[in-house]
């Protein structure tokens, strides 16, 4: 199992980032030029297959064994009422989850995925970020070694996502200062605030920034001060991702923003990833165009809980079960390329 044993040797693996098999993409894309279809007429469901093949180093790659992990946590600035419902409904839907009656327990059987939940000090927020660090160096580590711990051998593809009240406030908080601009740009409704919601959102954002910003030396100290522990608990695990060369499939704008801190430090780290959807929330599209990612999916989601994600993955489904099940010409004694 891969752990951070502490914020240099996090740091050391960001930096030190593995490639894809380039041997296997080649063999992969030598099959597809033999299918019996015209090149390039299955459009992404190729581009998905190649990437597949890449990160899992086999020329006809497979979806056996898919892992959804969600992490929770709460936040300090729910206080601030920046979000629609109390702190008290994560653990609930925490509850919820481990009973089988939320959106992501019904898409993650439906496309095949088990289900990992993972509850970080739920009892015990996070700091105010407007007035202290989210998180402690030694709470920040936890957080990331206990998003680590779900990447397992022969795991084909990870799904992450979340619930966290209020979370979308440190999510655009960790946007903003990776990629700038003002706190409107990318604070957003999330579970349904009214205007004067919005405008303390943005004002929270404002006052983290003013204070943490000109501290936010590197990856780790940026999820530390501004993000919560499910979010730097998905970073964890998308970099130890990397590190075992298991695809992830990001969700929505929480778990996308969990990737801007360590794209600011190196930005081939969404190198193995694909973005499920773009969400609803205001500011996802934007980050997802400062990502480099392009989204599977145009729902109008914005759940969270990585049911973007879920949904999304029927579409790797149908990508690698084209690459492997198809005939090529010369087994279905086509003649000539179509």
């Amino acid at each position: 199992m891969i752990r951070f044993d502490d914020r240099a040797g996090f740091a050391a693996a960001l930096a030190d980032l593995s490639e894809a098999d380039a041997g296997a993409t080649e063999a992969a894309a030598a099959r597809q030029g033999m299918l019996t279809k015209p090149a390039g007429s299955l459009g992404r469901l190729e581009e998905i297959a190649l990437f597949m093949a890449g990160w899992q180093g086999r020329e006809r790659p497979r979806v056996e064994r898919v892992r959804a992990a969600i992490f929770a946590g709460n936040h300090g600035v729910a206080a601030r009422g920046v979000s629609a419902f109390p702190a008290e409904v994560t653990a609930q839907m925490v509850a919820n989850f481990h009973h089988g009656g939320a959106a992501i327990n019904a898409l993650a059987g439906a496309c095949g995925a088990e289900l990992a939940i993972v509850a970080l000090d739920l009892e015990r927020p996070t700091g105010d970020i407007c007035a202290e660090p989210a998180m402690s160096e030694v709470d920040c580590l936890d957080a990331l070694n206990a998003g680590a711990a779900v990447v397992e051998p022969g795991l084909d593809l990870l799904l992450l996502g979340e619930m966290g009240i209020a979370n979308t406030t440190p999510a655009a908080a960790l946007c903003a200062q990776a990629f700038g601009g003002a706190a409107e740009l990318w604070v957003g409704r999330g579970t349904g605030v009214d205007a004067h919601g919005l405008a303390r959102k943005a004002e929270a954002v404002r006052l983290a920034l003013l204070l943490h910003g000109h501290r936010c030396s590197d990856a780790f100290e940026t999820l530390r001060r501004l993000g919560g522990r499910e979010i730097a608990a998905m970073a964890g695990a998308l970099l130890a991702a990397r590190m075992s060369h298991v695809p992830v499939m990001l969700d929505g704008f929480i778990g996308c923003a969990a990737v801007a801190p360590l794209a600011n430090d190196n930005r081939a780290i969404t190198g193995h990833c694909l973005a499920a959807h773009g969400s609803a929330e205001a500011g996802h599209g934007r980050l997802l165009a400062a990502l480099g990612l392009e989204p599977l999916l145009r729902l109008g989601m914005r759940l969270g809980e990585g049911s973007g994600a879920a949904v999304a993955t029927q579409i790797v489904r149908s990508a690698l079960a084209v690459h492997d099940g198809m005939a090529t010409f010369a087994e279905a004694a086509v003649a000539g390329a179509l």
